[in-house]
């Protein structure tokens, strides 16, 4: 777009990215991600072009949504993450979360869409919904002031075995499985880690707690943190018994006894209480801990009960018996943080508004917007508070709540808004009444 550019550090990823591209489609790249982050309304593709101004060249961008689906997928997230690692400390471990969640769509053409469950299904109580599912890819980042972040990063869509024959087949993919999806996410990050100091731990929730995830984190050796169902089948340790003493055959890796996890949580002795952080503030848990033997697992986890106020008790898991209570229920419940970012995609972002029927080009469409919601974030990492929100204009708001991920969004837009007309205007004098007006407008703009 002429006379807008991006700020630092946004202005060497786009070109970086660019470089990945086609020469047929390379110079659209930038335009597009402008054309993202300034689009007003519904955010179909069309507004895209429209805010990227190159709505003549609308069959370009088209086919550059559907190269990005095809094959940049995987480069694509490489490079941001690679541009991410530096600049944002990921703790004494790197966590990663794995969930799924639909857009809807609307018309039978639309490739891959289908009947799902809905997970939030309002006050009319539509348990169903027609549209896509993603199941996702985000790290989880503590933010000094913004607290617990995730930052999308891959996106794989979920076609049903049903709906597959509904694509033509010269462009049909293979089926797999939500557990498959998150399979390829877990091996995709322990190949961008490795040789990593940290170990690299990823969150579930009770979904993906199952036997193919869990034998992909032990080959890849990543911890995996999640719920346990209440009548999970667990067993004791197994006493060791040494080299001498020991019979024909190889030692057991499963106990002989039985534990239940509804008698250890019903027992009144036993509790303990740690200090830790979730959601957003230091709070007190009651917990019990002890190490079981779980099949699906593959041998010893820890197990965390916790005593909740609405539900009574939640059991947790950690397929690293040497993990503390305390990071496990910070994981645990940093787990949330991947269900307001898919909230604030849908709502802010307008992943799953493109109106596009192509399979490839809906995966296209949907990572974009996941890398422009990293985007930003990042963007915004080292601003202070006030360089990013401002709520003069709000008194009624709550000056001390965090920053929304619409707030950085409307700052990135103003900053670009407001350094590409004073790139244009030159070193000319303003009168005072000229720049007030500018402001206003910019403010109304952005």
């Amino acid at each position: 777009m002429s006379g807008i550019d991006l700020p630092a550090p946004l202005d060497r990823l786009v070109p970086t990215l660019a470089s990945l591209l086609d020469a047929r489609h390379a110079d659209l790249l930038e335009p597009l991600f402008l054309g993202t982050l300034l689009a007003h309304g519904r955010r179909t593709a069309t507004a895209w072009f429209r805010a990227g101004d190159f709505a003549d060249d609308f069959r370009r961008g088209y086919t550059l949504l559907g190269t990005l689906g095809r094959r940049h997928l995987d480069s694509f997230a490489t490079v941001l993450f690679s541009r991410l690692r530096p600049s944002i400390d990921p703790g004494p471990f790197w966590l990663f979360g794995i969930d799924d969640t639909p857009t809807q769509r609307y018309g039978p053409h639309v490739e891959g869409a289908g009947v799902h469950h809905n997970p939030t299904p309002g006050p009319t109580h539509q348990s169903y919904l027609y549209g896509h599912v993603w199941v996702t890819l985000d790290w989880i980042v503590r933010h000094p002031h913004c607290h617990t972040l995730a930052l999308p990063l891959r996106g794989e869509l979920y076609i049903r075995r049903l709906d597959l024959p509904k694509i033509d087949a010269d462009r049909r993919p293979e089926f797999h499985t939500k557990l498959d999806s998150a399979v390829a996410q877990i091996r995709w990050a322990a190949e961008q880690l490795r040789g990593s100091d940290q170990p690299l731990w990823c969150v579930v929730d009770g979904g993906y707690s199952k036997r193919p995830v869990l034998r992909a984190a032990h080959e890849e050796q990543v911890v995996l943190i999640g719920r346990l169902p209440h009548n999970a089948a667990l067993h004791d340790v197994p006493a060791v018994v040494p080299a001498g003493q020991r019979g024909r055959g190889r030692p057991r890796t499963y106990g002989r006894h039985r534990l239940s996890l509804a008698k250890r949580a019903g027992h009144a002795r036993g509790w303990l209480e740690v200090e830790c952080f979730q959601y957003q503030q230091r709070v007190t848990k009651t917990y019990k801990t002890f190490l079981a033997t779980w099949r699906p697992a593959g041998g010893v986890i820890r197990v965390v009960i916790v005593k909740e106020d609405d539900d009574g008790w939640r059991a947790y898991f950690s397929t690293g018996p040497d993990a503390s209570v305390t990071d496990i229920l910070e994981s645990a419940a940093g787990r949330t943080a991947l269900e307001q970012t898919n909230k604030d995609l849908k709502e802010v972002e307008g992943a799953g508004q493109q109106q596009l029927r192509n399979c490839q080009a809906n995966e296209g469409a949907f990572n974009w917007c996941l890398w422009a919601y990293t985007a930003v974030e990042w963007w915004a990492w080292p601003k202070a508070f006030a360089e990013v929100v401002d709520r003069s204009q709000a008194p009624w708001d709550q000056t001390q709540r965090r920053a929304s991920h619409a707030e950085k969004r409307k700052a990135l837009q103003h900053e670009c808004l407001r350094e590409g007309f004073w790139r244009v205007w030159g070193e000319r004098p303003c009168p005072p009444e000229m720049r007030q007006l500018v402001d206003l407008l910019l403010d109304l703009a952005a």
